[in-house]
């Protein structure tokens, strides 16, 4: 038996769990009742896992653009050429800006990671 400081019971925590079920599998408010739905994110907060992609020229922007190539591509891709690159880029729906990125790669490269996508765009980490 758990022992801790939680102030719900356990079959309080089961019915919460039911309620979001539908939120989490559908991805969206599941209530007739607008005051059920979950307040949505403000203007000002951060962004955690989806956003614009970089653009390759802004200071500090190197890990971000990694990210998202990296978030798309997978590590499965590689080793690949501009082309499978391309292709997978297209088959996961990956944003314009990111498919923009990836023509202007060179074309008779081979690229063994996401780092060296990035890298060959003239994009280097900051240390």
């Amino acid at each position: 038996m758990q022992r801790g400081s939680n102030r719900l019971s356990v079959h309080r925590d089961e019915e919460m769990k039911q309620e979001l079920q539908g939120l989490i599998r559908s991805g969206h408010p599941t209530r007739v009742e607008e005051w059920h739905d979950p307040e949505p994110a403000a203007d000002d907060d951060p962004e955690v896992t989806t956003g614009p992609v970089p653009s390759p020229g802004a200071t500090g922007q190197a890990e971000a653009l990694r990210f998202e190539f990296a978030r798309h591509l997978g590590r499965t891709t590689f080793p690949a050429g501009r082309s499978a690159v391309l292709r997978v880029l297209h088959e996961r729906h990956a944003p314009d800006r990111l498919i923009a990125l990836a023509e202007e790669l060179p074309a008779q490269e081979t690229f063994r990671n996401v780092q060296e996508v990035v890298s060959a765009l003239g994009l280097r980490p900051e240390a």
